[in-house]
């Protein structure tokens, strides 16, 4: 059986720009196998777009909202939907 693909959509609020933080996001999609983007945002958050296996988009939602993160992570809010394709590899902006 296939796995299950997904695009995870999550805006992550705190001290999260200047600290390191899209790098760590993309290191660990990248361990995950994940493809997609996190971009810094001008009100202060950062959007991770994240698609392949769903599990693994879990996973990587609950590293965002486990406390190892770079910086200080307020609040995650998260999106799911198909994924769109596009991505190559993971990318910080």
């Amino acid at each position: 059986m296939r796995p299950v693909q997904a695009r995870l959509t999550a805006w992550v609020d705190g001290r999260v720009q200047g600290v390191g933080f899209r790098w760590w996001v993309g290191q660990r999609a990248e361990e995950l196998g994940l493809s997609g983007i996190a971009t810094n945002l001008d009100d202060g958050r950062v959007e991770v777009i994240a698609e392949g296996d769903e599990q693994a988009c879990r996973d990587l939602l609950a590293l965002l909202r486990g406390g190892g993160t770079p910086g200080r992570v307020a609040r995650v809010t998260d999106r799911w939907a198909r994924p769109q394709g596009g991505y190559h590899g993971f990318a910080a902006r």
